[in-house]
């Protein structure tokens, strides 16, 4: 009986552990090594808008778009889709917008090895240099996971996990509709707000029809529309 309950016990440990490490890996404000960015801690009403994967179908109608509204964003690309569409990356970069990087194959970073997470980081940089870029790179892990390796990695190379706090594409009832992600997002923001949206693909129209609104929007609240790196700049 005692060796049941120990092993009963057991098992409850490592699911508890299981259960944290899965928290952990999927926090938005809390990684082990490193420095992790969600926002930036300021007073002044700036804000980042960025767009994950990329780049695709969609790149000339949302560069058109920032554009027209006089507004730098932060493309976070992933190397695969730089190769095949690498002259619209470079289109990107000669729009004077912010790259960075989300892996090569867009593959969850954890439960990976170092030499994986090693190439996929750095066969990235080498793209994205190819497309004339000459900023810091920072990187976002696809679907926001880290765990340890990962932020190890980043750590050493004295390089940020960028986040973010508003992802209206995550409710469902939201990310179908310009006008809610638009509204959601005008409910949400604050100063130093990172804002990601998914704009490449042709499944994500409302997406791309909403960049212009949530422009808009912030633009009568008062807010400035950066990049990344000039967002952290404004950090206290």
């Amino acid at each position: 009986m005692k060796k049941l309950l120990k092993i009963i016990l057991w098992i409850i440990l490592l699911l508890g552990i299981a259960f944290l490490l899965f928290e952990v890996s999927k926090s938005r404000n809390f990684q082990f090594f490193g420095g992790l960015v969600n926002k930036a801690e300021t007073e002044d009403k700036v804000a980042a808008m960025t767009f994950d994967d990329g780049p695709g179908v969609n790149t000339d109608e949302i560069l058109t778009i920032l554009r027209e509204e006089d507004v730098k964003a932060t493309f976070y690309l992933t190397g695969k889709e730089i190769e095949h569409h690498m002259e619209d990356a470079k289109k990107i970069v000669g729009a004077g917008h912010e790259i960075g990087n989300h892996s090569y194959s867009h593959s969850r970073m954890v439960l990976k090895s170092p030499t994986f997470i090693k190439e996929e980081i750095e066969k990235t940089d080498d793209l994205i240099r190819q497309t004339g870029y000459e900023g810091e790179i920072h990187f976002r892990p696809p679907y926001g996971k880290k765990l340890f390796l990962l932020p190890y990695y980043l750590s050493k190379q004295e390089r940020k996990t960028v986040l973010w706090n508003i992802e209206p594409e995550s409710f469902p009832y939201i990310e179908g509709d310009a006008d809610k992600i638009t509204e959601y997002v005008a409910e949400n923001i604050e100063p130093g707000s990172i804002i990601l949206l998914h704009v490449m693909y042709e499944s994500r129209e409302e997406s791309l029809k909403s960049v212009k609104k949530i422009i808009a929007s912030l633009k009568e609240q008062g807010y400035q529309m950066t990049t990344v790196s000039d967002l952290l700049k404004h950090q206290k």
